[in-house]
């Protein structure tokens, strides 16, 4: 969605007299330490559960170092002749820049910091400042892009921490607080609630579980804390929607169980190893429901394709099939779905009810790396395809590429979407004909690519 801004941000002042009734009516929380007035009735306040949690709130400073684009016309020795460039500005420059953003101390004995990947994303030295003045250098652990999730380390003593909600039971409605380092001005505080759960199709991430709010989160609040009123961890502050370029009172958070499934892995690998079910799929829609002949109402995802040998063709799961639910909570779309099964770790059993010729069936599958099946067909490929996503188109008139990482060969040479109908001059229809036509030529490749409308030829060198 264009008008989705990311942002090292926290969300709109929501009206105090509101906030104020929702905490009276719930005495027991911490929220609620009275202040005297000066007539000595109590005054409901935020201070007491912010003075515990503000000092696990920290801002986190990002240094990198950017390569200058220089004028094309420089790179024309012709030109340079002409106007006798000096050979030093011929040299790289580079320029040195500097981003604010949030964080969150998870574990005050580890120095475990929690905070956005976007928020550190090509950084080559991240500082952690404290509420109290300290900084420190921190080392980053290991980050998921695809739910924007990072996790830092610092060293250092008497840390504070937030403790960590179960998000599951957050409702629309609840009050939540927003804490970050806005604008760079420092730790700010705001205020608001829940608006919406479960928001999903923003583009934002790979994986979409947001937790709307109205609480206002500005640039450099993303990483920040959003805690409920008794000052625990129910999200992770990460994007407004913003029309206008400013905050229109729609901001987003990841929710903290859904940071937890990453931030587990990372701190036990390093990495995110995420499960792969193999399928695709798509939302099903009324026109799908009545010609699959299932009743009207019905919410599910549709699977589109199984994928050969993966862990849902291995389960027995065919194209055709509507998945309701995943270990019995209900399936209500693709990106639920995505979701429950993105989020579990390689090896993880789930049990699957699906809908099949208007009967219910129930199967359990094995959850398995799509990134050891995609790199162990590429490499019976060919090198220059390395990390080159591949499979045969759905017409049989050539090979569809799905996905090109950054560090393969191919990268700036081809794009998902691109049919690829003939290597070396022979025509291929299918990967296993790709793998023929390429031989054992590790040094070239030359392809006719076919990209939309337009086709190509594209010269693959080691």
């Amino acid at each position: 969605m264009a008008f989705v801004k990311r942002f090292y941000r926290a969300v709109s002042l929501y009206p105090l007299l509101l906030l104020l009734a929702g905490m009276l009516a719930s005495a027991s929380s911490h929220a609620l330490l009275p202040a005297a007035m000066g007539s000595g009735d109590p005054l409901p306040s935020l201070a007491p559960m912010l003075k515990s949690v503000n000092p696990a709130v920290v801002n986190i400073s990002t240094y990198t170092t950017r390569n200058v684009q220089q004028n094309p016309l420089l790179n024309d020795p012709f030109f340079r002749h002409f106007f006798n460039v000096p050979e030093q500005q011929m040299r790289p420059r580079q320029r040195r820049t500097q981003s604010a953003g949030s964080g969150v101390i998870i574990d005050a004995g580890a120095g475990t910091v929690l905070t956005n990947h976007h928020v550190i994303d090509g950084a080559d030295e991240i500082t952690v400042a404290l509420e109290d003045g300290r900084s420190f250098k921190a080392e980053l652990i290991g980050s998921d892009p695809d739910v924007d999730i990072a996790v830092l380390k610092i060293e250092a003593k008497n840390l504070s921490e937030v403790e960590l909600a179960d998000s599951d039971k957050l409702q629309v409605g609840d009050f939540v607080v927003a804490i970050g380092n806005p604008f760079g001005l420092g730790q700010t505080v705001t205020t608001g609630i829940v608006s919406a759960l479960g928001r999903t199709g923003l583009g934002i991430e790979g994986y979409e579980n947001f937790i709307q709010t109205d609480a206002s989160i500005n640039p450099g609040n993303s990483g920040g804390a959003l805690v409920n009123l008794r000052g625990e961890l129910v999200g992770v502050n990460t994007a407004i929607l913003a029309p206008s370029g400013g905050n229109v009172g729609i901001g987003f958070a990841i929710p903290a169980n859904m940071a937890m499934a990453s931030i587990d892995q990372i701190l036990t690998h390093g990495e995110v190893r995420r499960g792969q079910l193999g399928v695709i799929i798509q939302d099903l829609t009324s026109e799908l429901a009545e010609a699959f002949d299932i009743k009207p109402g019905q919410r599910g995802a549709v699977v589109a394709e199984v994928q050969d040998d993966s862990a849902a063709d291995k389960a027995g799961i065919k194209a055709g099939d509507v998945v309701v639910e995943v270990d019995g909570k209900a399936v209500l779309s693709s990106a639920q779905l995505r979701n429950a099964i993105g989020l579990r770790r390689v090896g993880d059993k789930v049990k699957l009810t699906l809908l099949r010729d208007g009967k219910e069936k129930t199967v359990k599958a094995t959850l398995e790396s799509a990134k050891k099946q995609v790199e162990a067909d590429q490499r019976a490929v060919h090198p220059l395809l390395d990390g080159v996503g591949l499979k045969n188109s759905d017409d049989n008139k050539g090979v569809v590429v799905t996905e090109v990482k950054v560090d393969s060969p191919a990268v700036g040479k081809l794009q998902p979407g691109d049919i690829l109908v003939s290597v070396n001059q022979r025509r291929v229809r299918s990967v296993s004909e790709l793998q023929a036509a390429a031989g054992t030529n590790a040094d070239g490749m030359l392809l006719r690519v076919i990209r939309g409308r337009f086709a190509s030829w594209v010269v693959l060198k080691k």
